[in-house]
């Protein structure tokens, strides 16, 4: 089962060394640790960042002027593509 807090602390974490405003994923790109390769995991869940594009990127609403609200969509996009058992 995945953590939400945990997951939406990595993201955090991850994205917040970013240049705000970003305008697109590539802006993301330098502030991760491992670039496109960076893995997030939680539970029995793991991906990279660059899986983590394509799978939330239907919630991404680019341009970010803050990483709350980037996170913020992240998470939506995760949970809409069944991340997150019903509790």
């Amino acid at each position: 089962m995945v953590d939400r807090d945990d997951l939406r602390q990595q993201l955090h974490d991850a994205f917040e060394g970013a240049n705000y405003p970003v305008n697109s994923p590539m802006d993301l790109v330098p502030a991760l640790p491992n670039g496109p390769a960076t893995t997030f995991e939680s539970g029995d869940v793991s991906f990279t960042a660059m899986e983590l594009n394509a799978q939330a990127s239907g919630q991404q609403s680019f341009p970010y002027d803050s990483v709350d609200g980037l996170v913020d969509d992240i998470m939506g996009g995760l949970e809409e593509e069944g991340y997150f058992d019903e509790e």
